[in-house]
Parts: structure tokens; sequence; C-alpha cells
């Protein structure tokens, strides 16, 4: 079992490293960062640099594609490259996903469009622009394509998978290995839950989340 972690520039950290903490554990399987060319590839703080090991031409069969979102998403909704690879690879994987606003190269590549599929809150209502219908559950499955909604729930969709292929001790064993057991200090989480003024201030921060203003 091979699992394939894109990277690009300005990356979110967590969106592939939740999914390499979760889905990386399972036994006898392979995780590999992917990009266009390998070495280190910095994420959107800067400040932090994953190691892609093998190019997207070295990887053309995983079972499991993740492609993670953030900021440098938006310069990469026209990268052919990377589009065609996604597109390629998902002929023969088991499973397609994303985190956060990876779902957009997802989208970007024809592989939603008619399919739910969830993104950061922020970013939801640009999966309609690709024929995507957009939910604000935290991880959504539609066939074989899985998508998660912000940075965070990275760690959920990568148990939710392997509860999906390996069964639910496994997921549950995960799970406890790595004591995924949150207790936020604070009920603002969503925007559902948030308060107002935090909302408005997310809003206001838009650009550097999603690397553009978000559709309204």
């Amino acid at each position: 079992m091979q699992f394939a972690i894109v990277l690009y520039d300005r990356f979110t950290a967590f969106d592939a490293v939740g999914p390499y903490e979760t889905l990386g554990r399972l036994p006898d399987s392979e995780t590999v960062f992917v990009a266009e060319r390998t070495g280190p590839v910095r994420t959107d703080a800067g400040s932090l640099a994953l190691t892609a090991d093998r190019t997207l031409d070295e990887v053309p069969r995983p079972d499991v594609v993740v492609v993670p979102g953030g900021p440098g998403q938006s310069a990469q909704m026209a990268n052919t490259a990377l589009l065609d690879w996604i597109r390629g690879t998902d002929r023969t994987s088991t499973w397609t996903t994303s985190v956060c606003t990876g779902s957009l190269l997802l989208a970007a590549a024809g592989l939603l469009e008619g399919r739910r599929a969830t993104s950061h809150w922020l970013a939801l209502d640009e999966l309609r622009r690709f024929g995507a219908e957009p939910t604000g559950e935290r991880v959504v499955v539609d066939g074989k394509y899985v998508t998660a909604a912000g940075v965070s729930s990275g760690i959920d969709m990568g148990l939710a998978l392997l509860g999906r292929m390996a069964g639910d001790a496994v997921a549950q064993a995960v799970q406890l290995g790595i004591e995924y057991d949150p207790q936020p200090p604070y009920d603002a989480g969503s925007p559902a839950t948030a308060p107002a003024d935090v909302v408005e201030l997310i809003r206001s921060m838009s650009r550097f989340i999603l690397g553009k203003e978000p559709t309204r």
C-alpha cells in the first residue's frame, strides 16, 4: 500500500502532516512525499520545509493520493503538470483525497463534478465553480473521493480512511497511539460556533489563508 502526499510551494504543513501521522502508521505501507522536483518544499509560513523524496513522475500509481491545501494552492490551479498527475493517478488509485483547499485542486482536475465535497469554510463556495456540491461536514466520502475540511480535519480524514481500509480496530489503535483525544479550550472551531467578531477577523485574513480573497 503506497500513500503519496503532494507538496507544493506554500502548502500548509498540518494538511500534509495530519494524514502522514495517521495513514502512515498502517502496517506494511509506504508513505512518500512527492513534488515536481525533489528536495525541500517550503510551507506557507516559510520557516518550515518538508522534503519531497520523489518527483511526480516517479510515483505514477499510488494506492492513495493526498492533496493538502494552503495559500499556495491558488497558484497551482493552472499547473498542468500537477493537475495532469492528479488526473493520471486517479485512474488507478483506490482513494483520492484532500485536506482543506486541496479539494479545489481535485475540483480543478475535474474529479469532483457532481460530487459532494468539503474544504476550508472560507473556500466552500469555490467548489461550486467546478460543479461540486459543497458541504460543511468535516469529512466527506463520495465514492473513492475523500475530502476534509480545514487544516486539523486531516487527522479525522486519515482515521476515517484507515477504518475503511483496515477496519475499525486498526483506526482506533492509531487514534489511541497518537492520543488523539481533542478537548479544545474554546468552542470556536467552526463559523457556526465561533463569536461573530472572531469569524470576521478570520475573514479579514482570508488572503493569508487562501492566497486570495474568497468568493462571496
